[in-house]
């Protein structure tokens, strides 16, 4: 399987990232991450906190209707797995994220702008754990 070489959609959309980080920064004064957000909405703490979380996980679900209405068509999306491996490595990444205390975007796009220690340490974890999966996926099981 060839990945297409898009640097302008995914500057763009690495752009939308980091302002809707510093967005949430500045205004909640919350971490941006995928993870905390949902955790955060099945072990509410409060009303306030229940409110500015769903309202990120529905901008999240409607933003391809977005880029439709934008553009007119909607994003390109292939998956090349079954269902059931989408669910098997969603719950991978879950605990992934619990162990690690946060996700990607958490540790990413927050924690290596403060420089936090141990998102210094997690995302070179994250990228070459993910390099190894893709090797070993791709070239090794043939899948």
């Amino acid at each position: 399987m060839e990945t297409v070489f898009t640097p302008f959609a995914s500057l763009g959309g690495g752009a939308l990232i980091g302002l809707g980080a510093v967005l949430l920064m500045l205004g909640l004064g919350r971490i941006l991450g995928a993870t905390g957000i949902m955790s955060g909405i099945v072990f509410a703490e409060g009303r306030d906190e229940l409110s500015w979380r769903v309202a990120m996980v529905v901008g999240m679900v409607l933003a391809p209707g977005l880029i439709f209405v934008a553009t007119g068509r909607m994003p390109d999306l292939d998956v090349p797995v079954s269902p059931l491996m989408i669910v098997v490595g969603g719950v991978i990444v879950g605990l992934g994220a619990s162990l690690g205390s946060g996700c990607t975007s958490g540790h990413g796009v927050c924690g290596l702008s403060r420089l936090s220690l141990r998102s210094i340490v997690a995302v070179p974890t994250f990228m070459v754990t993910a390099a190894v999966t893709v090797y070993l996926s791709r070239h090794v099981f043939g899948v």
